[in-house]
């Protein structure tokens, strides 16, 4: 398999798993399907659009080297879309959780409700910004660069990288840190750990704003290859329910399996002669269908009884 396409599957894998798991996160600690999780990445988009638009040229005259405008310029559209992002947490947190997280049928409720929220944002953004689709800079680089005989492009090189570091710090978080190790209890049981003091009231929170980062992050990194646009937080949603549930709805190593998988799905099927970019949705559910239908658990389910 070529170097090339073996790094765009994992490019695409490192995108859809920011959005997977910040979905199966939410779901195993909250009891919550955050339908607005696409309006979170378009959001944040724009967020960074405008950010490119007002700092961009503050940036370059702050700082004359082009090679470090640019990095220096990355780290703020990276940081604008994660705040934007948690931002959005706060905001759906305030809607969607608070004021019915101890009603009956909480699940269906937070589902409705985030739903309207990612309807009424998609409305929004069309009626402030208009349906012209909107593009970023391209900050991490549009060239490619030898690594081993290897010709790689920069920019996925440096979404893969910076995914894996903000998944390693999250998980060092969660391990260290006095509030992971609250959140690590509410995912495990949460009645259990309100039964110890720790209130779901509290620790919701931190893991809506989270979540909302990694959408946030993911929206940043894909709008260097694609443009910014209302509906652009569609397909990823989509394709974040679709491998959240892949993967085992709850299981965070599950969701990064089936982000692996489906990146080397849609990269693969892109290549295939007979089917290409049009037939690329159709392949990866009929393969979410088929692991479904095998192994109703998804992914998460296999890695739990490999464990064992």
């Amino acid at each position: 398999m070529d170097a090339g396409l073996v790094l765009y599957a994992l490019y695409l894998g490192a995108i859809y798993g920011l959005m997977a798991i910040g979905i199966s996160l939410l779901w195993s600690s909250v009891g919550m399907v955050n339908m607005a999780h696409g309006a979170t990445f378009a959001v944040s988009g724009y967020g960074a659009f405008l950010a490119a638009q007002w700092f961009s040229p503050l940036v370059k005259a702050a700082i004359t080297t082009t090679a470090w405008s640019n990095p220096a310029l990355a780290v703020l559209l990276a940081l604008t879309g994660i705040v934007v992002g948690a931002l959005c947490g706060v905001v759906i947190y305030l809607i969607a959780f608070l004021p019915i997280h101890d009603k009956p049928n909480f699940a269906v409720r937070s589902l409705i409700i985030t739903m309207a929220i990612n309807l009424a944002t998609v409305q929004a953004l069309l009626w402030w910004f208009g349906p012209q689709q909107k593009s970023l800079p391209k900050v991490f680089g549009i060239g490619r660069t030898e690594i081993l005989g290897m010709s790689l492009r920069i920019d996925q090189i440096v979404t893969i990288l910076t995914t894996i570091a903000v998944l390693g710090l999250t998980l060092l978080w969660l391990r260290r840190s006095r509030m992971g190790l609250e959140i690590r209890a509410v995912m495990q049981n949460m009645e259990g750990a309100a039964l110890s003091g720790i209130s779901a009231r509290r620790t919701a929170l931190p893991i809506m704003m989270l979540t909302g980062a990694f959408a946030g992050l993911a929206a940043v990194l894909l709008s260097q290859t694609v443009f910014v646009s209302p509906t652009a937080g569609a397909i990823p949603l989509v394709k974040g329910l679709t491998i959240a549930l892949l993967g085992g709805l709850g299981s965070v190593p599950g969701a990064v399996a089936g982000a692996v998988l489906i990146g080397f799905v849609e990269a693969i099927t892109g290549i295939v002669p007979f089917l290409g970019q049009r037939y690329v949705l159709f392949v990866q559910f009929a393969v979410i269908i088929a692991v479904l239908v095998a192994r109703p658990r998804g992914l998460g389910g296999l890695l739990d009884e490999t464990r064992e």
